[in-house]
């Protein structure tokens, strides 16, 4: 599967983005601080992956590196821009996005190859959750359009690319005891520090939208949402699990045929050229 880079601009200057989901305002909290991640581990992913490349000498994965590189600087351009205007809408986002870039800049010291264990598995969670997203649409149904246009555009790039990271393990590594060991406690480690990252970065914001008070209701109903038959959380248990066969690989979920959905998202909201700033990464 060779990645596209596609130089896609989603304009939320009048989107509400405190209330965007259709399921209501926790659910969007919760997608809205996903967000706050993606800039810097995306450039994490990239920073990782760069220092292997000269150690791969397959054309095709070469390429697909490349084109790995330039999918993610989209999705963080696009991310810093979101960001940026839930700053503009009073949530603490700038403040939030400067606390995960210590985090990650600290793990950008550990050595290389648990620095890439990271990165594969942080990229299966991205998969996986994507993955959700495509095939439960009731999470984004009757949501603002442009932001169902963006997650779902996010989704689709993170399924297409979602082997290159995994496959650069693969060739760097072998496969080896300590290979699998190092990738499969990595995923253990960072399922543990990730989700509860994500709950504390989400009280926050939660915390910080005074403009409304979330009821019992709401709680419940965002519950149900990641429990229930929807399964935010629960739909990626078994994928997750997947993960810790010793001949595991990404497309074992063999979900291309999801794929055929993005060239008319794509012809939708293509950007002109335009310089990439601040999330400008040379391939």
């Amino acid at each position: 599967m060779m990645p596209t880079r596609r130089d896609l601009k989603f304009d939320l200057a009048d989107v509400d983005l405190k209330r965007w989901n259709a399921n209501g305002p926790l659910l969007s909290a919760y997608m809205n601080t996903l967000s706050l991640f993606f800039p810097d581990g995306e450039r994490f992913f990239i920073h990782s992956l760069r220092h292997y490349r000269d150690q791969v000498t397959e054309p095709e994965l070469k390429k697909q590196i490349t084109a790995f590189i330039g999918q993610e600087a989209m999705h963080g351009r696009e991310h810093e821009e979101y960001n940026e205007r839930l700053e503009a809408q009073g949530l603490p986002a700038a403040k939030l996005g400067r606390e995960i870039f210590t985090i990650i800049e600290a793990a950008k010291k550990l050595p290389h190859d648990v620095q890439l264990s990271i990165t594969i598995a942080l990229e299966h969670f991205t998969a996986i959750y994507g993955d959700l997203l495509l095939r439960k649409p009731e999470i984004i149904d009757g949501s603002n359009p442009t932001m169902s246009a963006m997650w779902r555009w996010h989704a689709l790039e993170e399924t297409e690319h979602k082997a290159v990271a995994y496959d650069v393990y693969a060739k760097v590594m072998g496969k080896t005891l300590r290979a699998y060991l190092l990738r499969t406690s990595a995923l253990v480690v960072i399922t543990s520090v990730f989700l509860s990252a994500i709950a504390w970065t989400m009280a926050r914001m939660v915390k910080a939208d005074t403009e409304h008070r979330h009821s019992l209701r709401d709680w419940a109903k965002f519950g149900w949402l990641m429990l229930g038959p929807v399964g935010a959380l629960r739909g990626i248990a078994l994928p997750w699990l997947d993960y810790f066969k010793p001949g595991f690989h990404p497309w074992d979920h063999d979900n291309r045929h999801v794929l055929a959905q993005i060239d008319t998202l794509a012809s939708q909201y293509a950007a002109a050229p335009r310089k990439l700033e601040p999330m400008a990464v040379a391939a």
